[in-house]
C-alpha cells in the first residue's frame, strides 16, 4: 500500500497483526507519461557528450534514433544505418541491440517500479550498424606464470595451453608485465575469447594453476577533454569485513570496470585498463601496506602508461592508516556514505610524496663482497649474483630500529598464528599493549640500542643518548596517529616535518614507557638530525620496520637515500560536502548540479561505448 504523510505507522501495524511490517522508500511519480532519456554517441564523433530526448509511452527506437541524429548535428545520415544499444550495468555490462518498434518509456516505468537502482543502470548509446564487430576486441589478462621470462617465452606458454586444448589462437599478446608472471592477450572474436577463457582458468603451468580474467577496454577517443575517471582499488581483506562491504557499494556507484578487487590480480589489471586514460586519479581502499602495494606496482609499469603518475586518494580501512592521516583522510572508515568521499577525491589538493630507498647489506655480506673484489677485481662476474645483491625497499612512511619494532614483529607474529582473531581495532591495539607491557622492567636485545649503533646523517655521525629505538620519519604521523617529532617550531635547530620537503627526521626512543607517551599526546620523541641521506651501521641483529613490515635484520649497514619516484598523492580539503540530491535524473529534465559535478568521479556514463 502506498502511505500518505498523515498515515499512523502504528495502525498500520496493528491492522496487519503478527506480519512483520518493511517499509521501501520509492520515489513519487510526477508524470508517469512521459520523460527524458540520454542517448549517448556510440563511437561516434560528434561535439555532444549526449543527447537528452523527451519521449512518451509511444515513442517509439525508431523516432527516438531520428530525434537522437538532429541533436548530434547528422540531419543527413539514414536512421535505418544505426541502431540504439540499451546497456544494463550489473556485475558485468549486457547490451542489446532494441528493434525499432519498441518503446523503451514504458521498459523504464516498469523497472522503476521493481527497483529506481535497476533503472539508473539502463543506458543508451546510438551506434552504426556493423560497427561492434569491426571495432570491439576482447581482452583476457592471463597471471600466475613464471616471472622474469623472455617476451617469445610468455607467447609460448600462453600458445601451448591453447594449442593443447585446439582453442583458436588470439590475434595479439602484449603488454607483457614479466616481473609479475602476467600479460595480456587480445581476441578480434568473443566467442573464441570465451572459449580461451575456459581453458586457461583451469589451466596448470609449472605445477602452478593458470590465472585468467576478462578485462575491459577504455575507448580513449570517446571520453571527453575534461574527463577525470575514477580507478578504484579494494582491499577486500582490509577492516575486517568492511573491504567486502564497500566493493559491492562502489560497483553500484560507478561502472563496475572502474572498480577492481586486489585479491583478483593485484593492481596491475587495472592500471593495464587505465594506461590510455590521459588524466585519472586512484581511491585505494585499504591500509599503508595496500598504499605501498598500489604505489610499487606504479613504479614497475608506470613508464608504459600515458599517465605514468596519477594522484593518489585513500579511504583507510584496517588499523594504523598513518598516511591517510597526514593526508587528512581520517584514521579509518565508519560507515560513512561512499558519495561525499568520492566527491572529497574530486576536489582534492594534489600534493607531493617523497618515496626513499632502504638498502640493507648485512655484515657478512658486505666480506665476501669486498674479498671477491680483491681475489677477482678484473672478472666481470664478480658481485653480480642476485645472492649477493643487498636487499633494497621503497619507504613511504618511516623506518624503525628497535623497541618498535620488537614489538611490531611479535605483533605480526601473533597474527600469522591465528589470523582470524586479528578483525577489530580494539582487539588489535589490545595486543600492541600487550606486548608492550611485557617488556616494560625486562632486558630485551633493545637495551642500551646506542652502543650497538653508528648513524651517520649527511656525513654527520650523531652523538646518541641511551636510546632503545630510532624513527627515521618520512611523514608526521606514526603509531596510528601519534607525531613523534612534535609541532615545537620554536626549536630553530630543526624544522618542521613534511611529506614533500626531501628531508628525513631522526628520532630516538628511550623505552615502553616512552612509546606509550608518545602515542598518549604526552610527550615527544627525542629530536636526533634531518638530513637526505642517512647511513646506520649495526653491530649485532636486531629488529627492524619498514612501512610496518618488521622483520630480523642481522647485522651490517642501512643506507637511506631519496629516491627519484616521488608519488603524486591527494590531500583532503576542509570543505564540507554539500546534501546529496537524491532526484533521479531519468525523469527530469533539469540536470542537477550534483550530477553534473559527479560526471568527473566517472567514466561519463557511456560504459558501453568506453569500455
Amino acid at each position: 500500500m502506498n502511505l500518505k504523510e498523515d498515515d499512523c505507522i502504528g495502525a498500520i501495524h496493528k491492522q496487519l497483526g503478527s506480519k512483520p511490517l518493511a517499509l521501501v522508500v520509492r520515489y513519487q511519480d510526477r508524470d508517469a507519461k512521459n520523460g527524458t532519456i540520454k542517448v549517448y554517441p556510440g563511437g561516434i564523433s560528434v561535439p555532444l557528450e549526449f543527447a537528452k530526448i523527451s519521449i512518451t509511452n509511444y515513442i517509439s527506437v525508431e523516432e527516438i534514433t531520428e530525434m537522437a541524429l538532429h541533436k548530434f548535428g547528422l540531419d543527413e545520415a539514414d536512421p535505418h544505418e544505426y541502431d540504439l544499444i540499451e546497456t544494463i550495468l550489473e556485475h558485468e555490462i549486457r547490451e542489446r541491440v532494441m528493434s525499432r518498434e519498441e518503446c523503451p518509456w514504458p521498459q523504464l516505468i516498469k523497472a522503476r517500479q521493481n527497483s529506481c537502482r535497476e533503472m539508473k543502470r539502463i543506458r543508451y548509446s546510438l551506434r552504426l550498424k556493423g560497427q561492434e564487430e569491426k571495432k570491439c576486441r576482447t581482452q583476457i589478462f592471463v597471471s600466475s606464470l613464471p616471472i622474469n621470462l623472455s617476451e617469445h617465452r610468455y607467447e609460448h606458454i600462453v600458445r601451448h595451453l591453447l594449442k593443447e586444448a585446439t582453442c583458436k589462437m588470439f590475434s595479439s599478446v602484449g603488454p607483457i608485465y614479466a616481473q609479475y608472471g602476467s600479460t595480456v592477450i587480445t581476441f578480434q572474436n568473443k566467442d573464441d575469447a570465451l572459449e580461451a577463457y575456459n581453458v586457461l582458468k583451469d589451466a596448470v603451468y609449472d605445477e602452478r594453476p593458470v590465472t585468467a580474467v576478462f578485462i575491459p577496454e577504455i575507448h580513449v577517443d570517446a571520453l571527453p577533454e575534461d574527463a577525470l575517471p575514477l580507478l578504484a582499488f579494494v582491499n577486500v581483506k582490509s577492516g575486517g569485513h568492511q573491504g567486502a562491504d564497500i566493493i559491492d557499494a562502489l560497483r553500484k556507484m560507478l561502472n563496475p570496470c572502474q572498480v577492481f578487487d586486489l585479491m583478483q590480480d593485484g593492481p596491475i589489471p587495472g592500471l593495464h585498463v587505465f594506461s590510455k586514460v590521459k588524466e585519472y586519479r586512484i581511491l585505494i581502499c585499504g591500509g599503508d601496506g595496500t598504499v605501498g602495494w598500489v604505489l610499487q606496482c606504479l613504479d614497475d609499469i608506470g613508464q608504459l602508461s600515458v599517465c605514468s603518475s596519477p594522484a593518489i586518494a585513500i579511504l583507510p580501512l584496517g588499523t594504523g592508516n598513518d598516511l591517510a592521516r597526514v593526508l587528512k583522510w581520517g584514521g579509518g572508515y565508519q560507515q560513512e556514505e561512499l558519495y561525499p568521499i568520492l566527491q572529497a577525491a574530486l576536489g582534492a589538493e594534489e600534493v607531493k610524496l617523497d618515496r626513499w630507498t632502504v638498502i640493507f647489506e648485512p655484515a657478512e655480506q658486505q666480506c665476501n663482497r669486498f674479498v671477491e673484489s680483491d681475489n677477482h677485481s678484473n672478472s666481470s662476474n664478480s658481485s653480480t649474483s642476485n645472492e649477493e645483491m643487498p636487499n633494497m625497499f621503497v619507504m613511504n612512511n618511516y623506518f624503525s630500529i628497535g623497541i618498535d619494532a620488537e614489538l611490531c614483529l611479535g605483533f605480526h607474529l601473533a597474527r600469522e598464528e591465528k589470523p582470524e582473531k586479528f578483525n577489530s581495532r580494539i582487539h588489535n591495539k589490545g595486543v600492541y599493549v600487550r606486548l608492550g607491557m611485557s617488556r616494560i622492567g625486562r632486558r630485551t636485545s633493545c637495551k642500551e640500542l646506542n652502543k650497538e649503533l653508528k648513524i651517520e646523517v649527511d656525513g654527520n655521525i650523531l652523538t646518541l643518548p641511551t636510546l632503545e629505538g630510532i624513527l627515521i620519519l618520512n611523514i608526521s604521523s606514526w603509531g596510528s596517529g601519534a607525531d613523534p617529532w612534535g609541532v615545537d617550531n620554536q626549536d630553530a635547530n630543526f624544522a618542521k616535518c613534511r611529506h614533500d620537503d626531501g628531508m628525513l627526521e631522526v628520532v630516538g626512543l628511550t623505552g615502553v614507557v616512552h612509546l606509550g607517551q608518545i602515542q598518549s599526546g604526552l610527550r615527544c620523541g627525542t629530536r636526533l638530525a634531518q638530513g637526505a641521506q642517512i647511513r646506520v651501521t649495526m653491530k649485532t641483529d636486531i629488529p627492524v620496520q619498514v612501512d610496518g613490515e618488521p622483520w630480523m635484520q642481522p647485522a651490517g649497514q642501512v643506507v637511506v637515500c631519496r629516491s627519484a619516484l616521488q608519488a603524486t598523492v591527494l590531500k583532503k580539503s576542509k570543505s564540507k560536502m554539500k546534501r546529496r540530491n537524491t532526484e533521479p535524473a531519468i525523469s527530469n529534465d533539469s540536470a542537477s548540479p550534483r550530477r553534473e559535478q559527479a560526471k568527473l568521479v566517472t567514466m561519463k556514463s557511456d560504459e558501453s561505448n568506453q569500455l
